[in-house]
């Protein structure tokens, strides 16, 4: 009896073993092939995807973003690039970029000097993706899905909340994870690892092991950049809200990475609203330079002898969804600032000559 009891024990024991083995299991293909795979690019030869790419709905899907790349490096990041050298010569190395969603490419061109990024949105992190786990059949759907939640942002420059959150809930690529993957790798990114992480409310970040039932809302990517620098990116999702700040332990997470630099555009004026204010104060408190569109924190809330602010484009009205939003310290900063222009679109304003940024100094 007790050699029965033992061998049930053992049973268990390789039971659960097995079970949490399978929970962690990595996809058969490396992130960075992964990434490569899913942006239209060809993966490593000895990648398990590698063999994919030779079907017919894969190599259209590698020349529709070969040609969407194309034109959007033309219209936007080509331009963006050459703007970040001009102006945003002086930055940090970490750049805090809220209400993100997965948008990596406009923080990588505003801000490719930095080695930590850390983007937060309400958008869902989603698994990790596996396309092995894809049956072939099935394959041309779910990257059908993918083109779909990146179409609003590679033509207007920023992702819509509600329309994101229902693309990105479809087929068996979920979440902003293969958003970032394609970004990453289309930006010459290599990535190294992909970690689902836990953020506990004193903000110590636990990797998540796969045992735990928890639905993921937060993942770590290690990646090098094109100069071969090791990077780090943060995908939070989470409410930025007072009351969603003081429970997650985001900020406290945050205090720990800077100094840095912060990054807000199409952030629908949340952070003009007092339920907002501890993130806002958090950014001004915790940053050097904060480069946003109108969207960004009142100008109201920069005194003058702690910043200095430098105008560039063109300000206008909101847009009539944000029509109460107008800032007339924002007209007479633009009006006296002689604002540079620059020929690409940010923010709600997309048509060309109708953006507007403004890049914030802290005095020393």
């Amino acid at each position: 009896m007790r050699r029965l009891g033992s061998v049930l024990l053992l049973l268990a024991a390789v039971a659960a073993w097995s079970f949490n083995s399978a929970a962690v299991a990595q996809p058969a293909a490396s992130p960075d092939d992964t990434a490569r795979f899913l942006a239209g690019m060809q993966p490593s030869a000895g990648s398990p995807l590698a063999s994919l790419t030779s079907a017919p709905a894969w190599q259209a899907h590698a020349r529709f973003f070969d040609g969407e790349w194309a034109k959007l490096e033309k219209r936007q990041l080509e331009k963006v690039r050459d703007f970040r050298k001009t102006y945003l010569t002086e930055q940090e190395k970490t750049l805090f970029y809220f209400f993100s969603g997965p948008d990596f490419l406009y923080a990588d061109g505003f801000f490719p000097n930095a080695t930590t990024y850390v983007l937060a949105g309400l958008e869902p992190v989603g698994p990790i993706p596996d396309v092995t786990a894809i049956r072939p059949a099935a394959l041309p759907q779910n990257l059908g899905y993918l083109k779909t939640s990146l179409q609003h942002i590679m033509g207007f420059s920023y992702f819509i909340t509600l329309d994101m959150g229902k693309h990105l809930a479809q087929g068996q690529l979920p979440g902003t994870l293969p958003v970032l993957y394609v970004f990453m790798a289309r930006a010459g990114m290599t990535l190294k690892t992909v970690q689902h992480v836990r953020l506990e409310s004193d903000g110590k970040l636990v990797e998540l092991t796969g045992s735990e039932k928890e639905k993921p809302r937060a993942v770590k990517i290690t990646f090098a950049g094109k100069d071969g620098v090791a990077k780090t990116l943060y995908y939070f999702s989470t409410d930025l809200a007072n009351k969603g700040v003081a429970a997650s332990g985001f900020l406290k997470f945050c205090e720990t990475l800077g100094p840095g630099d912060a990054f807000l555009k199409s952030a629908s004026y949340l952070l003009h609203e007092k339920i907002f204010s501890s993130t806002r104060e958090f950014l001004q408190a915790n940053s050097k330079h904060i480069l946003q569109d109108d969207t960004g924190p009142p100008l109201s809330s920069y005194p003058e002898d702690t910043w200095t602010l430098k105008p560039f484009g063109k300000y206008t009205r909101p847009i009539a969804q944000f029509s109460g939003k107008y800032q007339k310290q924002m007209t007479l900063l633009f009006d006296k600032g002689n604002p540079p222009p620059f020929d690409f679109s940010v923010g709600y304003r997309w048509r060309p000559g109708q953006s507007n940024l403004v890049w914030a100094t802290k005095k020393k």
